[in-house]
């Protein structure tokens, strides 16, 4: 891996470049940043080098959405409250409630990502449950 610094790499290295990967329509002083944010996405996905295999699979982009709000303890911040329904005990709605919330958040901040996807009827439902949401306003 060739991370450039300043104006890119050498142009008498493409030679040796097989390929080039962007991480986004950014600007950095240097690629340094940028390889050590690859090679991080790259590493958490070898068996054993996270402590949970669950964690990979629950990542953002795993099935194609962007992953629902997190919350953690105080159950109140500020009076900023954790949803009743995470708090339930009802794993089944949970479940509901996070994959709704996902596909907001895909509508919301990658609708693009959307586009290409194979929805479940589940999915499916869920999101004109949402676009009905939103047209109430």
């Amino acid at each position: 891996m060739i991370a450039s610094r300043y104006e890119g790499v050498d142009e008498r290295l493409n030679k040796w470049i097989d390929e080039e990967i962007s991480i986004g329509d950014f600007v950095t002083s240097g690629g340094e940043f940028p390889a050590m944010l690859l090679m991080d996405a790259l590493i958490r996905q070898i068996p054993g080098v996270l402590n949970d295999i669950e964690s990979v699979n629950q990542d953002s982009f795993v099935n194609g959405l962007l992953d629902h709000p997190s919350f953690t303890r105080p159950e109140s911040v500020r009076g900023l409250k954790v949803p009743d329904i995470l708090l339930s005990g009802d794993h089944e709605k949970i479940r509901i409630w996070r994959l709704k919330e996902s596909l907001k958040e895909t509508k919301l901040k990658r609708p693009d990502l959307l586009i290409n996807k194979s929805l479940t009827k589940e999915e499916s439902r869920l999101l004109k449950e949402i676009e009905q949401e939103q047209e109430q306003g």
